[in-house]
C-alpha cells in the first residue's frame, strides 16, 4: 500500500488517499535479470487474458533531460539494454519515450485505454540498478565473494483502483464469468419450481458459484431475464426442466442452450471459471 496524506482545509482534518498497489521487489543476479523480465511480461499476459484485457502499447520508459533523474548514464544504459533485450526475446513491440522513467531506473510500461481514447499505465517492470547500491545490498556468490543485486519491480496490475475503474468501464458491468458479482441467476417460471429452483441453487453454493434465484412473485420471466442480465448464466426453470432435473441456460451474450441436467451445467461453468475463460461456453 502506497499512502499519501494531504492536509485539508476542510474543518482542520486529514485527508488520506490510500493507493492499493500489487508491487513485488524481487532480488536477482545480473545474470538472471532478463529470466525475471520476462517471467514478469508472461504473467502480465495471463492476467490481462483472464480480465479480458487489450493492451494500446508497450513502453519503453527512459529518462528525459530535465535533471530529476539519478546522474549516473552507464547504469541508465545498462539497465534499459536489459529490458529492450527481455521485450525483444519475448517478440513484443515496443515504443521508446524519453522523459517516462522513474527517477532510479527505466521501466516497461502496458498502456491501456478507455472509450474516450485516454490513455493509462497499467502494469510496468523495472529494473533498478540503483537502489541496491543506496542501501549497500549484497550477497554472497558461488566463488565467496560479495556481489551487488538487482531489484526487478513488478506491478501486474499496478494500481488495483485504476484496474477495477478500467475493467467497470471496460466490461460496462458485465465482467468476465470467473469475477462476476453474481455467476448464475437462477429463474423459477413460476411459483411451481420454486422448490426445484432452491435445490439448483444449493447444487450452485456446493460448487462454489455465486448464485441468486429471482423468483417468480418479482415479475414477469421476461423482466426478470432483463433483471438478470449482467449475470453470466441464467438457469430458467419450467415445468419440463423441473420434472426431469434440467435447466434451461441462456448466456448473457443472448444465446440459448439445449435443456440440460442441471449438476452438468453447473461443472461446465464450474471449469470455466477455474481456468479463468472470457468465453462464456465452450461446447
Amino acid at each position: 500500500m502506497y499512502r499519501s496524506e494531504l492536509s485539508g482545509a476542510l474543518g482542520g482534518l486529514t485527508r488520506v488517499r490510500c493507493i492499493q498497489l500489487n508491487d513485488a521487489h524481487i532480488f536477482c543476479t545480473l545474470d538472471q535479470v532478463g529470466d525475471e523480465v520476462a517471467g514478469a511480461l508472461e504473467m502480465i499476459g495471463a492476467a490481462y487474458r483472464a480480465l479480458g484485457i487489450e493492451e494500446a502499447r508497450y513502453r519503453l520508459s527512459l529518462p528525459g533531460s530535465d535533471g530529476k533523474y539519478v546522474a549516473a548514464p552507464e547504469m541508465w544504459q545498462r539497465a534499459g539494454k536489459l529490458l529492450s533485450e527481455a521485450l525483444d526475446r519475448a517478440g513484443i513491440g515496443y515504443e521508446a519515450v524519453e522523459g517516462e522513467a522513474a527517477f532510479y531506473g527505466p521501466k516497461i510500461d502496458v498502456q491501456v485505454r478507455d472509450h474516450a481514447g485516454r490513455e493509462s499505465t497499467l502494469s510496468t517492470v523495472q529494473v533498478d540498478l540503483h537502489q541496491p547500491e543506496q542501501f549497500d545490498l549484497h550477497y554472497v556468490g558461488a566463488d565467496g565473494g560479495k556481489h551487488r543485486p538487482v531489484m526487478v519491480h513488478r506491478a501486474i496490475i499496478g494500481s488495483v483502483e485504476r484496474a477495477v475503474a478500467h475493467l467497470i468501464e471496460l466490461h460496462g458491468g458485465a465482467f468476465p464469468a470467473w469475477m462476476a458479482p453474481v455467476q448464475v441467476a437462477v429463474l423459477p417460471v413460476s411459483e411451481a419450481e420454486e422448490a426445484v429452483a432452491d435445490e439448483v441453487r444449493k447444487r450452485c453454493l456446493a460448487a462454489d458459484l455465486r448464485v441468486q434465484v429471482i423468483h417468480a412473485e418479482e415479475g414477469s420471466l421476461g423482466a426478470r431475464v432483463r433483471a438478470a442480465r449482467l449475470a453470466p448464466y441464467q438457469f430458467v426453470i419450467g415445468p419440463a426442466e423441473s420434472a426431469n432435473g434440467d435447466v434451461a441456460v441462456r448466456l448473457r451474450d443472448g444465446r440459448r442452450l439445449p435443456a440440460q441436467p442441471a449438476d452438468n451445467a453447473i461443472a461446465r461453468i464450474r471449469a470455466l471459471v477455474d481456468n479463468h475463460q472470457t468465453r462464456l461456453w465452450i461446447d
